[in-house]
């Protein structure tokens, strides 16, 4: 089979006249050094080898390996995360082969689809779980994941066709989805799955192969959403499903936070192909009230335990939120299909606050455990909970467990940072747009090519060289963050302000020569960030951030005594950043006085009359906020991200 003619990307639009971008592929952008680079090769080093090991461990390979000829093992749907770490391998391979680790990842593929072809029945049909005799075949849409299953399996499929050019899998998938088609398409069914996400993956199908079946079940899947046509039991309602209104109705995300975004996505997708404005006007309604008013500044999504969902505007408690690191993934794949439709920079914005914080807080530094639910405070040093548990408990995890029995969010990790070249740059006719800083090299199917060079985010400075041009104008656009002020530029030397237009970029147009250099500086200076007056959860307290990145104090740090759920930041001493190695890598630290409170005064009441409170006590100290990305990397311990402030005696 010859090689596919798509970028090796995560999302290639067939119709590109309603794209304001267009994506750049594995082997056009390659991470060179620094931190996601690094972090690139641990997921190939460390992180791959971990997740087969525990799919192996968990039952979830050995489910597919002869279904029903042993007792089911772990959660009905752990196909799924056996196909979400085939994508990661196929996304890996795209990146291009590596000595020892490749040929091992190539032998992992090899038998895993070995594993899944034995498993497929002659019609198409693959379910782990009702193969085994525990459910029937499409009963239980609400709840039993099939289509979820089949179309993390897709996804699987064309990571591994785009990176290799190789079939096999392509073929298992095709089967897969052509026995749904039969099933649903046509509207022979009126129902979906209760968890969305083949959606999105079936646009990408048709993507690959031109099958129009395969998109116009994607649009039937949206279209019957919304109209209570699962049939709900139990605790959660339609809307936790994502049922109770009309895609095209929908003013903000609701329910299940996974799941929301996962079929905003798909909205996105058949959008892009179809053009039906309605459905980008929807996905646009819903990103932006999300992000104004269920979104927390580290990146997370879905503030309530129960039922992993959104819960109300501005309803973000820093302890209780769930903050699913799924959920996370989820909004960057929906920014960058937005950033793709519209070439707007407050995408882009969205996509860097997600990966520096909540993504890069999802994983230890070793690479070899990991976050399920993301807080922002911690009031006690408690290990997390053990392994064999989903974490539906209220309460913020300690440290990071090895593997989950519901074990959705470590493959997501995987395939997310396996596939990261894809999200830096995009092309145009008209030149390269850079929407994330790292150093790699960016090379365009006009014959472009250019390298950046930085050590952002600790670094303030992007270095951008030309090193290969065509001899036409074209236009270099370099997004300006949202949260940068006086940002400047230098070309060849020539230094000036960089001020960016209405999309947030600083677009330079000009007729390029091999050799040229860019220089961006983005001034990082501490600030201190303040809530929405409507987030009761935080009213009067601050947090700490530094260019991209979101602070928080953890009790490791702090001096002996100092308990952090009695401090207030003292504003009558400036903040200080100071550079040190924390836990093997150089950062950025800030120094801040606070008064470590002393609440003795109130023993024995927990309230006062206001008036008659006891007096503020206590004492100065000085603290240590590190990058929160860091957290928890060091036994368990108590981290807050927001600070109250203290009010004048």
């Amino acid at each position: 089979m010859m090689r596919p003619t798509h970028p090796i990307a995560p999302v290639t639009p067939l119709v590109t006249d309603r794209l304001a971008l267009r994506p750049l592929g594995l082997t056009e952008v390659e991470l060179r050094h620094g931190f996601w680079a690094d972090w690139q090769r641990q997921n190939r080093d460390v992180t791959i080898p971990h997740a087969l090991a525990w799919l192996e461990h968990d039952g979830s390979v050995d489910n597919l390996r002869d279904p029903g000829a042993a007792p089911h093992r772990g959660m009905w749907f752990s196909d799924s995360d056996v196909y979400k770490t085939l994508e990661g391998l196929g996304w890996d391979m795209g990146r291009g082969p590596a000595a020892g680790p490749a040929t091992q990842l190539e032998t992992a593929i090899a038998e895993l689809i070995e594993v899944v072809a034995r498993a497929q029945l002659p019609d198409g049909y693959l379910n782990s779980f009702v193969q085994g005799g525990h459910a029937r075949r499409f009963e239980q849409m609400a709840t039993g994941h099939e289509l979820y299953c089949l179309g993390h399996l897709i996804q699987a499929a064309v990571a591994h066709h785009r990176a290799t050019g190789a079939g096999e899998l392509l073929t298992i998938a095709r089967r897969a989805a052509d026995c749904v088609v039969r099933e649903f398409g046509g509207n022979r069914r009126k129902d979906t799955d209760g968890h969305p996400m083949i959606e999105m993956a079936l646009v990408e199908l048709y993507r690959e192969t031109g099958e129009p079946s395969y998109l116009d079940l994607a649009q039937q899947l949206i279209d019957v959403r919304g109209y209570r046509v699962l049939e709900v039991r139990g605790h959660f309602d339609s809307a936790y499903y994502q049922d109770e209104t009309p895609v095209r109705e929908q003013d903000t995300v609701v329910g299940h936070a996974v799941r929301a975004l996962y079929l905003l996505c798909g909205v996105v997708d058949v959008y892009l192909e179809t053009g039906e404005q309605a459905l980008l006007d929807s996905a646009l309604r819903q990103w932006e009230s999300m992000t104004a008013t269920k979104t927390y500044l580290n990146g997370a999504l879905g503030s309530r335990f129960d039922g992993e969902s959104f819960g109300d505007e501005y309803e973000l408690p820093p302890d209780l939120v769930y903050g699913e690191t799924c959920a996370t993934i989820a909004a960057i794949m929906l920014s960058w299909r937005l950033l793709l439709a519209t070439g707007e920079g407050r995408f882009a914005d969205a996509i860097e606050r997600a990966l520096f914080n909540l993504l890069a807080a999802s994983t230890s530094v070793q690479r070899d455990a990991f976050f399920y639910n993301n807080p922002a405070h911690r009031r006690v040093a408690r290990p997390a909970a053990p392994t064999d548990v989903r974490p539906q408990r209220a309460e913020a995890p300690g440290t990071r467990p090895p593997w989950f029995r519901c074990a959705c969010c470590p493959p997501n990790i995987i395939r997310t940072i396996a596939s990261l070249g894809g999200y830096l740059a995009t092309h145009t006719d008209g030149g390269v747009q850079i929407h994330q800083y790292a150093s790699a090299t960016i090379a365009t199917p006009r014959g472009i090519r250019v390298e950046t060079r930085t050590g952002y985010p600790l670094d303030a400075t992007i270095g951008v060289t030309v090193a290969r041009t065509d001899g036409r104008e074209w236009t270099l656009s370099l997004r300006v963050p949202d949260w940068c002020r006086g940002a400047t530029i230098a070309v060849n030397g020539a230094t000036g302000p960089a001020v960016p237009g209405q999309r947030g970029y600083l677009d330079l147009t000009r007729e390029w020569r091999d050799g040229d250099t860019v220089t961006l500086e983005l001034p990082m200076p501490v600030r201190l960030t303040v809530p929405h007056p409507a987030v009761d959860a935080v009213r009067a307290q601050v947090a700490i951030e530094r260019g991209p990145l979101v602070y928080c104090l953890e009790s490791p740090d702090q001096p002996d005594g100092v308990d952090l759920n009695k401090v207030e930041l003292l504003l009558d001493e400036p903040l200080s950043e100071e550079r040190r190695e924390l836990l093997g890598e150089p950062v950025a630290v800030v120094r801040l006085a606070a008064l470590a409170r002393d609440d003795s005064g109130w023993a024995g009441s927990g309230w006062a009359t206001l008036g008659e409170q006891p007096a503020r006590a206590g004492s100065r100290v000085r603290l240590t906020a590190i990058p929160y990305y860091l957290w928890a990397n060091r036994g368990p311990s108590v981290m807050r991200v927001f600070i109250p402030v203290a009010t004048p005696t």
